[in-house]
């Protein structure tokens, strides 16, 4: 029985991360950029309706949304080698075309305006599924319209769909660079708030960690876009091979979300991929890896500098972090023996910190490889980990955030375009700052959660 899944990609950042990704479902599956199935394609043994339905004329279909509030990147999108793989009834551009201007709140209210056609979208297409599972949300957080509009769905989603998993792929902007989007902390917060309470995982994909690993382990000076979405979307594909390739574990969401998630508050997962590689500009896949065992993909994966999220703390903070689970997702030809070997060995060497209060151990999900693509590797391997150092980026926001608040809120730096919107007005022409505090309120709560998993007594306190 399939167990679909809808895909929804809202503004810049997730429609182009988005767009990547279904050009790595397509080749992974043996399916052209038009949605044909390739002539070579009949190995069969994966499942193409978790995300895909098949049109009347037998083409593949994703299920996929594709949502902006700005024209530049879906047009980009729709002139594109993949523009006749959409359905174009799933499009939507807002009339206005003009964004939502980096302001979360702008981005909210105009996906409230539009409710009822995001509805129709959602609904027709929930009508092609034969036992919907759930959404992924693809977007980032710092701008505009994946924040604001992004929130909005996922507030829409967790109300009207509220039996159905909410998963979401969101990219945590760049905090080691100045940003030309002075209100980051704020969109940040607010959005952060709906991850918490909306959403039943979150990967979260950081571009400070992204573009270190593309200048240290992939030796690209000055990573492209195109570069740190190719890597997102690697992840995002790796992510759902259990769902595509079915094996005995891990082959529904609902399975990869309760083996990582034992607490439901501590659903943001940190994620490592090895072995990389990226596409130069003639094309010519970069990896500075030459050999892979499963060992060596397993220790690998624990290396600090693989995570895809950054720290922003001091190493005498993060001694105190602690795994609380680790799901290892390995392609490849691979013999369970090895894996059996190589998880003794990486409990003799003690390599990953785990929680006192639950089970130490790191589950392993073998998957198979797409035939219809050559890699360079002979293995490769995902990590989803929920691991307490996540707390440290939430506290770096939250940080920012109080720099431009300033103390006791006296700064209020930069907040003039949202009084504009009624969520944030008083009514009176001045500020109302509630829906931040709020917001404050739930990423602290959320921080010390995470802190409390790293004492032995987390289970007794709760109770």
């Amino acid at each position: 029985m399939p167990r679909e899944i809808i895909n929804l990609q809202v503004g810049q950042c997730g429609n182009q991360v988005g767009s990547e990704f279904w050009r790595k479902l397509c080749s992974e599956h043996g399916i052209s950029k038009d949605g044909m199935l390739e002539d070579f394609a009949t190995q069969g043994g994966d499942r193409k309706d978790v995300f895909f339905y098949q049109a009347d004329d037998e083409h593949y279909v994703p299920r996929a949304i594709l949502l902006d509030l700005e024209p530049r990147v879906i047009n980009g999108i729709q002139t594109s080698d993949i523009a006749n793989l959409f359905n174009p009834e799933n499009i939507f551009i807002s009339k206005e075309g003009g964004g939502a201007g980096n302001n979360w709140a702008s981005g909210f209210t105009q996906g409230e305006q539009v409710q009822e056609t995001l509805l129709d979208m959602i609904d027709r297409e929930a009508e092609y599924c034969d036992s919907l599972e759930g959404f992924t949300l693809c977007h980032s957080i710092a701008g505009g319209t994946g924040s604001g509009m992004g929130s909005y769905l996922l507030e829409l989603l967790s109300d009207r769909w509220n039996k159905k998993l909410i998963q979401t792929y969101s990219v945590f902007p760049n905090q080691s660079e100045s940003s030309d989007v002075v209100v980051q902390p704020y969109n940040s917060l607010l959005t952060l708030k709906r991850l918490t309470q909306n959403a039943d995982a979150v990967v979260v994909l950081d571009n400070t960690a992204l573009d270190r690993i593309a200048v240290e382990r992939l030796h690209v000076e000055n990573p492209t876009f195109a570069q740190i979405n190719s890597l997102v979307s690697t992840v995002m594909a790796a992510s759902t091979t259990t769902l595509r390739y079915p094996g005995y574990m891990n082959n529904d969401l609902v399975g990869l979300i309760a083996s990582l998630i034992p607490t439901p508050r501590c659903h943001f997962l940190q994620t490592g991929y090895t072995p990389l590689t990226v596409e130069n500009e003639s094309g010519l896949v970069n990896s500075s890896i030459r050999k892979t065992t499963v060992l060596d993909v397993m220790r690998r994966l624990l290396q600090p500098k693989n995570l895809m999220v950054s720290p922003h703390a001091r190493a005498k903070d993060l001694a105190s972090s602690r795994y609380i689970s680790i799901l290892n997702i390995i392609q490849g030809e691979v013999d369970p023996s090895q894996v059996h070997k190589s998880l003794t060995r990486i409990r003799e060497r003690k390599t990953a910190n785990f929680i006192e209060w639950g089970p130490a151990s790191i589950q392993v999900a073998l998957s198979k490889k797409s035939p219809y693509v050559q890699s360079a590797h002979r293995v490769s391997g995902l990590m989803l980990a929920n691991n307490t150092s996540i707390r440290h980026l939430f506290n770096k926001i939250m940080r920012d955030y109080d720099k431009l608040m300033g103390p006791n809120n006296s700064r209020r730096a930069f907040l003039d375009p949202y009084a504009q919107f009624s969520r944030f007005s008083d009514g009176a022409g001045g500020l109302d700052l509630e829906e931040f505090l709020d917001a404050k309120d739930v990423v602290t709560s959320l921080s010390k959660e995470y802190e409390a998993c790293e004492r032995a007594d987390y289970i007794q306190s709760e109770f």
